[in-house]
């Protein structure tokens, strides 16, 4: 049994990697399905200030996400999205509280939780930034 925890073991900066990837990915998709639904735009771009913090978001999440899916500028594109996941979960969210049946405000303090970790510990051994560290 110590070989297949081993196995896993020595593999763990990949799964650090991977779960990077992941959640760069789900943001990306995020940010599209975002913008890419008219009345979501109509509905929170109806003013001028509306129309800056959609951008925001927009921007957040797909530049963001796509920065963490390939893991390059990962602590910048995290910090990015931090203030968007933390008015996601206090402003949006908290009012369903935990165990609702959307489960949104689980997925936004998880989703916030992995961007304060990939802040402060980078992009791991899968991405662009290790790549390139290692080429000098």
């Amino acid at each position: 049994m110590s070989k297949f925890f081993n196995y896993f073991e020595e593999r763990k900066t990949l799964a650090y990697s991977l779960i990077r990837i992941f959640i760069g990915i789900a943001l990306f998709i995020r940010g599209f399905l975002f913008v890419s639904d008219p009345a979501t735009v109509t509905r929170i771009a109806g003013n001028e200030q509306n129309f800056y913090l959609f951008a925001y978001v927009a921007i957040g999440h797909l530049l963001g996400g796509f920065l963490l899916a390939i893991g390059y500028f990962t602590r910048l594109a995290s910090l990015i999205q931090i203030p968007i996941l933390l008015g996601a979960v206090f402003v949006i969210h908290i009012k369903q509280g935990f165990l609702s049946s959307g489960q949104s405000l689980e997925i936004s303090v998880l989703v916030l939780f992995l961007l304060v970790v990939f802040f402060l510990f980078g992009s791991g051994e899968l991405s662009i930034e290790n790549y390139l560290s290692k080429k000098k």
